[in-house]
């Protein structure tokens, strides 16, 4: 049996048996019909509104801008009355979604805030009372561990203010307060990577651990939850994560990894705690 090659053989397989086109005669494919440019006016096809409940936010939304812009162009009074149904069905689909949020807070309240945030003014008061108490014996019982230094400069006005601020911390907390000259101590501000004055720091005595707790005039709620926040994260008993946790808010609404981790990477906080140079002021 004699098998066909060559242009025989490509004839055959194309089940050409004319010969006038072989393996090297190519032909090229029909081209598709021309999809309608991105300016062209189509109406889009608005389904019915049982089978729109279907369609995901991202596609009902795609669907809306693209009968605005119909609607936009042809300025018709159907075609504007069909993008307001859209949207009104967005509407509705919204304020579905929220109602049965409001089922899902009553029936699941760890999701809620309302347990941890009380909006009522006099509960909202007392527990404003209580994390102020549970911060201020947490910085007193810490006060042996830890200073605050204030870097400053003598032309620096703002400090002036700063300072009699650092010393109400002072007077509330037990800790020893410092401050450092940077006029007479330009060394520091090299040492300590500090440009801008008043600049407030929590030093741990004995160790390199440092952190700005201030830049600038802070008043002394500020200065008393942020330096609070400082110590927990220097002593390792919470991490950057929640570093916006508020005290008494550990294990709560609030804490960022009350359930488990909510990152990939491990997140310890040791390099956010050295001085440049590794030593003491």
């Amino acid at each position: 049996m004699l098998v066909p090659t060559g242009v025989a053989a490509a004839q055959q397989v194309a089940g050409d048996t004319t010969g006038q086109r072989g393996y090297w005669w190519y032909q090229a494919p029909p081209k598709p019909p021309a999809k309608p440019e991105p300016d062209d006016l189509v109406k889009p096809a608005i389904p019915p509104m049982a089978e729109l409940a279907t369609w995901t936010p991202p596609r009902i939304r795609k669907l809306i801008e693209a009968q605005r812009d119909y609607a936009a162009t042809v300025l018709t009074v159907d075609a504007v009355a069909d993008f307001w149904r859209l949207q009104d069905f967005a509407r509705r689909k919204a304020r579905a979604f929220a109602g049965v949020t409001q089922v899902a807070m009553l029936r699941h309240p760890e999701l809620n805030a309302r347990s941890a945030n009380p909006l009522v003014g006099e509960a909202r008061d007392r527990m404003g009372a209580m994390k102020e108490a549970t911060r201020l014996a947490y910085l007193r019982a810490h006060a042996g561990q830890f200073a605050l230094v204030m870097f400053s400069r003598s032309s620096c006005g703002y400090c002036r203010v700063q300072w009699p601020i650092i010393e109400r911390f002072r007077e509330e907390t037990g800790w020893q307060v410092t401050l450092m000259d940077l006029d007479r101590r330009p060394d520091l501000g090299a040492r300590f990577g500090v440009s801008v004055t008043p600049t407030t720091m929590v030093i741990r005595r004995g160790s390199a651990q440092r952190m700005v707790v201030a830049t600038g005039v802070e008043a002394y709620p500020g200065l008393a939850q942020t330096a609070y926040q400082a110590v927990k994260l220097l002593t390792g008993d919470i991490r950057p994560q929640q570093f916006l946790t508020g005290a008494g808010e550990e294990g709560g609404f609030f804490d960022a990894l009350a359930n488990g981790p909510v990152g990939a990477g491990d997140g310890g906080g040791e390099a956010l705690a050295t001085a440049p140079d590794g030593r003491e002021p």
